[in-house]
C-alpha cells in the first residue's frame, strides 16, 4: 500500500462522487484518479525514474493537485513549493533539492526562470502539464519511500527539507481521521495544498475518506463565506489569522454556513475570543489543532476532550513529554520543550544529517516548542525557545501577552516581541492592527492589558500598523515586527 494504491482504491469506491472542485472545474474521483495516473506514465517515459524529485510551484488548483498525486503514483518525490516564495528562496529549494524536473504556474514561471539563472544544472520550467498516457504499468512504490520534501520557511535559518514518506503520510491520515476528519467530509481549502496543513491535514486524508475538496486559489475572507454556502462545506479549517478575518467578514455580511460541522484551527496560537466569536457565528466550536510539518498532527481539543486555551491532548497513537535542558522528562505543571513520538513523524531533513540528528532522536521529534502538560493530560503551548522573552529575568511568552490584546474589542491582530533595553535586557513591545471603524489609543491598551496581566508584562509601547507582516505560510513574521518597531512611532488610534 502507498499514497497511489490508496487513492486509486478510493476510485474504485467511489468513481463518480465529486472527489476536486475549483471555482468552476469539478473532477469526479474517476477522472481525478485517470488523469493523474496518465500524467504519471507521462513524465516515466520523458526519463525520470522513481526517486527524483519534481518542483510543484503551483497554487491551489486541479492541476496541482494532479501534479501531486502523479508524483505518488509514479514514486517520484513532489518539492511543494509555496506561491509567495521570492526567486532567491526558489532558487535554494531548486538547487538543494536537486530537482530533475520544475513545474511552476505560468503566473510565477518569471520569478522561479530567475530563480533558475542562480542554480547550476537547473531544470527547464514548465507550465503545462504534458498530455497523459492511458495504458502502460506503473511502479510498484513501497511505502517507506519518501514521498514529499516539505521546505520549512526558514524564519531562523536556511529552509530545512522536511522529508516524509508514504507511510508516514498515510499515518498522518489515520490521525486526521482521529480527530474528525472522516466521513465524506466536503472540506474547504483556504489553506495552500503547497503546506503541510493543506497537504498532509487536509487533501490527503480527504480524498483517502471519498470526500470532497473545494481548492481556493487564493485566500479571501469573502470568498471563503461564499463558498461555504454555496458548496456546503462541512469542514472549515484555517490559520488563526485566516479565520480572524472570516469572521470579521461574517459580522458584516453573514452567510449561510448552517452546513459547517466541524471547525478547526492551527499552525500558530488560536485565541480563546477567536474561539467564542467562530462558535457564535458558525454555531460548532473551533477546535485547536497542534502540530508541525515533521509531524501532523500531535494534538487536539476535540468533542467531549475540549479545554479553551490549551492545544489539547495527544491524537490517538501519539506520545509527548515536556523535557528540559538536558533532556529529563518535566513534572505536569513545568514549562519545557516539546517532544513527539508520532507514526506520522517525518524521516529526517533532506540532505541535513546534522540538523536531522539535532531534531530527531530516538525516534522523537523535537520541536523547539516550549509548553507543559496539566494533571489531566492537556498541552498548552507557551511559544518557540527562541521567541520567549526575557525581562529582568522573568519570562514572558508572548502568546500570553497576545491573548491579552485580543480581548480588546477594537483588536484585529496583534503580534508581541522583546526588544533589547540597557537595564531590564530586553521589554515588551506589541504591534497591533485594528478592527474597520474601530478606533483605540496606546494609553486604552495598556490600561486593559494592565487589568489582566502582572505590570512586567505590559508592553512598554505598541505600535499600530494597518496589518501586521506574514510569512509564506501565514504566520506573523516576529523578525519583521522587530524591524517594524525600530523605526515606525507609535500612532494613537491608526
Amino acid at each position: 500500500m502507498n499514497l497511489g494504491t490508496m487513492l486509486h482504491e478510493m476510485a474504485r469506491q467511489h468513481p463518480r462522487e465529486t472527489a476536486l472542485v475549483c471555482r468552476d472545474r469539478r473532477l469526479s474521483y474517476a477522472q481525478l484518479d485517470a488523469e493523474s495516473r496518465g500524467l504519471a506514465r507521462r513524465l516515466l517515459a520523458e526519463g525520470l525514474k522513481p526517486g527524483d524529485r519534481v518542483g510543484v510551484h503551483w497554487g491551489n488548483s486541479v492541476e496541482a493537485v494532479k501534479l501531486l498525486l502523479a508524483c505518488f503514483h509514479a514514486g517520484l518525490i513532489a518539492l511543494p513549493v509555496n506561491v509567495r516564495l521570492k526567486a532567491p528562496e526558489v532558487a535554494y529549494i531548486m538547487g538543494h533539492s536537486g530537482a530533475a524536473t520544475w513545474f511552476s504556474q505560468p503566473e510565477l514561471a518569471g520569478g522561479a526562470r530567475d530563480a533558475r539563472v542562480e542554480v547550476p544544472r537547473a531544470p527547464e520550467i514548465r507550465t503545462e502539464l504534458p498530455a497523459g498516457i492511458d495504458e502502460g504499468d506503473l511502479p510498484a512504490v513501497d511505502e517507506r519511500n519518501p514521498a514529499v520534501v516539505m521546505y520549512t520557511s526558514g524564519t531562523t535559518a536556511r529552509p530545512k527539507g522536511v522529508t516524509h514518506t508514504h507511510q508516514s503520510l498515510m499515518a498522518a491520515e489515520k490521525l486526521m481521521q482521529a480527530v474528525g476528519l472522516q466521513g465524506g467530509h466536503t472540506v474547504i481549502f483556504m489553506v495552500s495544498v503547497m503546506h503541510a496543513s493543506g497537504l498532509i491535514c487536509l487533501l490527503l486524508p480527504t480524498l483517502a475518506q471519498g470526500g470532497t475538496a473545494v481548492l481556493l486559489p487564493a485566500f479571501d475572507a469573502a470568498e471563503v463565506l461564499d463558498t461555504i454556502e454555496r458548496e456546503r462545506c462541512t469542514f472549515v479549517i484555517g490559520l488563526p489569522a485566516m479565520l480572524q478575518f472570516v469572521v470579521e467578514a461574517q459580522i458584516r455580511r453573514p452567510r449561510d454556513v448552517s452546513s459547517t460541522r466541524i471547525g478547526m484551527s492551527g499552525g500558530d496560537t488560536v485565541p480563546v475570543k477567536l474561539q467564542e466569536r467562530f462558535q457564535e457565528l458558525f454555531g460548532v466550536p473551533l477546535w485547536e489543532l497542534y502540530g508541525m510539518t515533521e509531524t501532523v498532527p500531535a494534538t487536539s481539543n476535540v468533542e467531549g476532550a475540549v479545554r479553551a486555551g490549551s492545544v489539547g491532548r495527544p491524537v490517538a497513537g501519539v506520545r509527548m513529554r515536556v523535557l528540559d535542558l538536558s533532556g529529563r522528562e518535566l513534572a505536569d505543571g513545568e514549562t519545557g520543550e516539546i517532544a513527539i513520538h508520532s507514526p506520522s513523524n517525518f524521516v529526517g531533513y533532506w540532505g541535513d544529517e546534522r540538523n536531522t540528528a539535532a531534531t530527531l532522536v530516538d525516534g522523537w521529534v523535537l520541536t523547539g516548542d516550549l509548553g507543559r502538560r496539566d494533571q489531566d493530560g492537556y498541552y498548552w503551548f507557551d511559544g518557540r525557545k527562541k521567541e520567549i522573552i526575557i525581562r529582568g529575568g522573568s519570562n514572558i511568552s508572548p502568546q500570553e501577552v497576545e491573548e491579552a490584546l485580543y480581548g480588546h474589542p477594537a483588536v484585529l491582530e496583534a503580534g508581541v516581541i522583546g526588544v533589547p533595553h540597557e537595564i531590564y535586557g530586553e521589554v515588551v513591545v506589541a504591534c497591533v492592527a485594528l478592527k474597520d471603524g474601530k478606533i483605540a489609543g496606546e494609553e486604552e491598551l495598556r490600561a486593559f492589558m494592565r487589568a489582566r496581566l502582572a505590570d512586567y508584562k505590559v508592553p512598554e509601547r505598541i505600535v499600530f500598523l494597518s496589518e501586521l507582516p506574514k510569512g509564506v505560510t501565514g504566520k506573523v513574521q516576529r523578525r519583521a515586527l522587530k524591524e517594524l518597531a525600530g523605526v515606525a512611532a507609535p500612532v494613537q488610534g491608526a
